[in-house]
């Protein structure tokens, strides 16, 4: 067999490169830099040599695009930094990579299993009884059923014809989504809390535009657990911690018990095993092992969760057997899920169980 070589043509590879690839090849370095632009710049450029899609005069096109488009700009120092308009774009662009691993989704699920009265109808129907709304009765089987019973001649629409279409009630969804910024989730080279990040951007983007009534909280655990803001979640860096599940879980109790939603429940990211708790003030650590006195309380903590309500749902991104058995046991204590995820299906799994885990009975 033989086979032919051909010169590199270095721009036929520039123009096989899409503005669309690229814009979101630059929304993941940013991303990955926790908004340092610079940083993000030289990644790209260092890919662009590697691939040979871009020389300087490219590179330097692109910066300028990146500022004429307003998705960059220059600080009061000089620096260069994003501005709102990419950190949307970083969203919408987070919320469509989730979105497209996920296939069953449709336009999400806020069902609950009760019937009642909602502003979606289903195809089944139903006698009518007192208080169903006029806008719900089948007039086409009702007038059949009439039809069936006195018969052409003698027409007459009585209760007891007609039919209603089956409604679903809506259950809203107060949810906070736990992030592990422990050392752990950039160690060894291998970057976890970029996808992490990407996942609760998305997760923050798909209940602000489609279901508004619904809340989500974001919460950071390492030797302690500390809410953030969600416009912060782009500019989100791991810090030299441990694991301090407990103190997580606790910060997540206070939040949801402050909200009115039916439905409560905590979505927890992480690769580590708790290695930490906080006594008298200060931080007691363990990284060795699962430490009794830590394993102890961070399960009270789920089991306090269970008791009110709350479900936890472990997404985990390692799969060290000792993490793998004390998550075993948190989700036992909580009758919670618990879901090994790969790094690359982390969004859709979360996704998934944010719209299964609503479809909860409304009391």
């Amino acid at each position: 067999m033989r086979i032919a070589y051909l010169q590199f043509d270095s721009e036929e590879a520039r123009k096989r490169v899409t503005r669309a690839e690229l814009m979101k090849l630059w929304n993941q370095l940013l991303l990955m830099s926790a908004g340092d632009v610079e940083q993000a710049l030289e990644w790209l450029k260092q890919i662009a040599q590697r691939h040979g899609f871009g020389d300087q005069n490219w590179f330097e096109e692109f910066v300028q695009s990146l500022i004429d488009e307003r998705l960059i700009e220059a600080n009061e120092g000089g620096t260069l930094v994003p501005t709102k308009k990419a950190e949307r774009a970083i969203r919408k662009d987070s919320l469509d990579q989730v979105f497209r691993n996920v296939d069953s989704l449709g336009q999400g699920e806020h069902r609950t299993p009760k019937a009642g009265a909602s502003s979606e109808r289903q195809p089944e129907t139903r006698p009518f009884s007192f208080g169903d709304l006029s806008s719900d009765i089948d007039y086409k089987l009702s007038i059949t059923n009439a039809l069936k019973r006195s018969g052409v001649d003698e027409f007459s629409l009585e209760e007891e014809d007609l039919e209603v279409y089956e409604t679903e009630q809506f259950a809203s969804c107060a949810t906070v989504l736990m992030i592990d910024v422990s050392h752990s989730m950039i160690l060894y080279g291998e970057d976890r809390i970029t996808p992490a990040k990407r996942v609760a951007i998305a997760l923050a983007e798909l209940i602000q535009t489609k279901y508004p009534k619904d809340s989500l909280e974001v919460i950071t655990f390492g030797d302690e657990a500390q809410k953030i803001a969600l416009s912060h979640l782009p500019y989100l860096q791991v810090g030299p911690f441990h694991t301090n599940t407990k103190a997580g879980l606790v910060l997540a109790q206070r939040l949801l018990a402050r909200k009115k939603h039916t439905n409560k429940q905590i979505f927890m990211i992480t690769d580590g095993k708790p290695s930490a708790i906080l006594e008298n003030g200060q931080v007691y650590k363990n990284p060795f092992g699962l430490d009794p006195k830590i394993v102890a309380q961070t399960l009270q903590e789920a089991d306090n969760c269970r008791r009110r309500n709350i479900s936890i749902s472990t997404f985990m991104i390692a799969q060290d057997q000792v993490l793998v058995d004390f998550i075993d046991r948190l989700t036992q204590t909580n009758r919670g899920r618990a879901y090994y995820s790969a790094l690359d299906s982390l969004g859709g799994n979360i996704l998934v169980d944010y719209m299964r885990n609503r479809r909860r009975r409304v009391r």
